[in-house]
């Protein structure tokens, strides 16, 4: 199987049933704990994830989860399945937090935790600073914290949402905004449209809303795109360059030269 920049992971196989392995043995050391409890809890109420079977620390001292399998990546995209994965994402964002509370989701600082390193940046720092000033972040749902198509599996028409290693409590309307930015550049527009469409209609976000938060979606893959972090194909830089000149936010901020800064 594919490994993450995070972890290992290994296909486990009997008669009967498929596992997959997860084993943190590079820098990242997340609550493993907690992921698996987060993932019993999300199961136990029927949402799109993998059941956890069970978690440990290997005779090397990385921390291991054992999850099922539940397919391969999601391939021929079109929209009806940017629906579906978009409904999947608005029924995580709209889970009670009461129900959760024995899972005791973390709580980080917005800017610390997806913006690491940004002061050394002072063109995005001060952008960033300017968005959240106009738009408050709120931290009173579930997110995810990384929804895009690589954490998504596809096994017969049913969809499971994969590595929980960021959920928290935050800002869903952050939370969208990234995986929709995430579509634009790495899919398609066509496609970006079936998923904002599907998710708007069940999470009212009003126009000017959604722009600052895919502002500060856009920020975010800069910032991760200066320390080498994103991955780039032909037409990425492109479809980012696009995406900044369309965003009034970004426009205002002087932010289309982001590409000559470093």
């Amino acid at each position: 199987m594919n490994h993450g920049f995070e972890a290992e992971v290994m296909r486990i196989s009997s008669d009967e049933e498929s596992f997959v392995l997860k084993t943190w043995s590079k820098s990242s050391k997340p609550d493993i704990q907690f992921q698996y409890h987060l993932l019993n809890a999300l199961f136990e109420r029927g949402l799109s994830v993998s059941r956890p079977v069970a978690w440990g620390i290997d005779p090397n001292g990385d921390k291991v989860l054992l999850t099922t399998f539940d397919g391969g990546p999601v391939l021929k995209l079109n929209g009806k399945k940017m629906a579906d994965i978009a409904k999947i994402l608005s029924s995580m964002h709209q889970i009670r937090v009461e129900e959760l509370e024995q899972i005791q989701l973390p709580k980080y600082d917005f800017i610390g935790y997806f913006f690491p390193g940004v002061r050394e940046h002072p063109d995005l720092a001060q952008a960033l600073d300017t968005l959240v000033e106009k738009t408050p972040i709120t931290q009173e749902h579930i997110i995810h914290g990384d929804f895009h198509m690589a954490n998504l599996l596809e096994d017969n028409g049913r969809y499971t949402v994969i590595d929980w290693t960021n959920g928290q409590l935050g800002d869903p309307r952050y939370d969208f905004a990234w995986s929709l930015a995430l579509i634009k550049i790495y899919v398609s527009e066509r496609n970006a449209e079936a998923f904002r469409n599907a998710y708007l209609l069940e999470n009212e976000m009003d126009r000017d809303e959604l722009e600052a938060f895919e502002a500060l979606a856009c920020l975010r893959w800069i910032l991760l795109n200066r320390s080498g972090g994103t991955p780039k194909g032909p037409s990425t830089l492109g479809k980012v360059k696009s995406l900044v000149l369309n965003n009034r936010y970004l426009s205002e901020l002087g932010l289309n030269d982001f590409l000559a800064k470093k």
